[in-house]
């Protein structure tokens, strides 16, 4: 049993170990068409770097059990941070479309290692409060993704003009989160595994009905959340707004979406059944796609705003889907890894069949349908878990 302040110490490491899940991913959007211009690539070359690391976090999800088997939950951490952070560092050194394509694809090992870990890491070591670190997780999460999209594009000023340092910068983070897990670390941190009967000790996963409807679900949030970190600008630009707005109103939305991060969790804690919070979310992301939809300048800032809400909140719930289902951190750690390796691929592949569409109608309209199509289908998941998870109390 850890002491009080051993736990927030634990706390603190998980909080700047998250704020690494992003910014290797998230850095590259502010610099797509500077490194495009650059190396001579086209559209699609250049998305393939934001593309291939959100579907390696689903393909290599799976690691993250296997590897906590065989060396244990601190050294996978160490080792996942230093690959990050060399994968991160070397983007200085080296302004070549291959590489920035290798250290694409080895952050989304490291990141699709470290999340189904730490929701394990949650669910042992913190029980009577999974909400409200999961909602820490998330805000470090967001946080990272605000922080490495806003301030990207001032490095890039300030290191005069240059994209590699802008990039690599962020490895910095990982090399914070090395040291902050050295401090935890001097207290002993596993996550305990099952002894070996599956069958006995906990449901497959991947046999069960429930686990594949989070991943569907995981899914739909993650293509939506890239999607509108990818199309949001574009779409604000076609309805006439300037860039300068266009990039001001998603700032304004990413805010709204920290403050769903974090308060969405301590305020799903007060509840017995996460159903109505979630309805109401997905109801209000319905309502931002319509106020969207229209030309007026105010109602679509507005529809922005609102679309903080879904995109703050859905992440967090869906950290907390898998850690209600399961009795031990192994089966968390399991589930959480499943759910991820289906729903990031697709996260991954939907906003390029995204762009695929709006090269063949060149209309955002349509763009916008998918989001709508998106929620909608969340939302017909969302009351079938519901139905389940009140069956299973019953």
């Amino acid at each position: 049993m850890r002491s009080r302040s051993t736990q927030l110490l634990l706390i603190a490491a998980i909080f700047m170990v998250t704020l690494n899940l992003r910014p290797a991913i998230t850095s590259i959007g502010p610099m797509l068409d500077i490194i495009r211009d650059d190396l001579s690539l086209s559209n699609t070359q250049v998305s393939l770097l934001t593309v291939i690391p959100v579907i390696c976090m689903g393909v290599f999800a799976m690691l993250a059990p296997v590897l906590n088997k065989a060396i244990g939950l601190n050294k996978t951490m160490y080792f996942m941070l230093l690959l990050l952070a060399a994968a991160t560092g070397i983007r200085f050194f080296v302004a070549s479309f291959n590489v920035l394509l290798a250290t694409a694809f080895v952050a989304g090992i490291t990141i699709a290692v470290m999340g189904p870990l730490l929701s394990a890491l949650i669910k042992q070591y913190f029980p009577k409060h999974v909400a409200v670190v999961v909602g820490i997780y998330s805000f470090g999460m967001g946080m990272g993704a605000t922080l490495s999209t806003g301030l990207t594009g001032v490095l890039y000023e300030a290191a005069g003009s240059s994209y590699t340092t802008a990039l690599a910068v962020w490895a910095i983070l990982a090399v914070v989160g090395i040291i902050a897990w050295t401090f935890t670390a001097i207290h002993p941190i596993e996550v305990k595994q099952v002894a070996k009967q599956p069958v006995q000790t906990g449901v497959n996963p991947w046999r069960s009905a429930k686990a594949w409807s989070f991943l569907v679900f995981f899914g739909l949030q993650s293509a939506l959340f890239f999607s509108v970190l990818t199309f949001l600008v574009p779409i604000a630009t076609a309805n006439g707004m300037t860039l300068l707005k266009a990039g001001t109103l998603l700032s304004m939305m990413t805010i709204v979406q920290i403050f769903m991060n974090i308060g969405f969790p301590v305020i799903l804690q007060k509840f017995n059944s996460r159903t109505p919070a979630l309805v109401t979310i997905l109801v209000l992301g319905i309502l931002s796609v319509g106020l969207m939809w229209t030309a007026d300048p105010l109602w679509f800032a507005i529809g922005v705003l609102i679309m903080g809400i879904p995109l703050g909140g859905l992440f967090p719930i869906c950290l907390l889907m898998p850690m209600d289902a399961t009795e031990t951190a192994d089966e968390t750690n399991s589930w959480t890894a499943m759910m991820q390796t289906g729903g990031f691929i697709i996260g991954g592949i939907l906003p390029l069949l995204i762009a695929s569409l709006y090269d063949y109608t060149a209309n955002h309209q349509v763009t916008l349908f998918v989001f709508l199509l998106l929620f909608v289908a969340m939302l017909v998941l969302a009351l079938q878990i519901g139905r389940s998870a009140g069956k299973a109390r019953s």
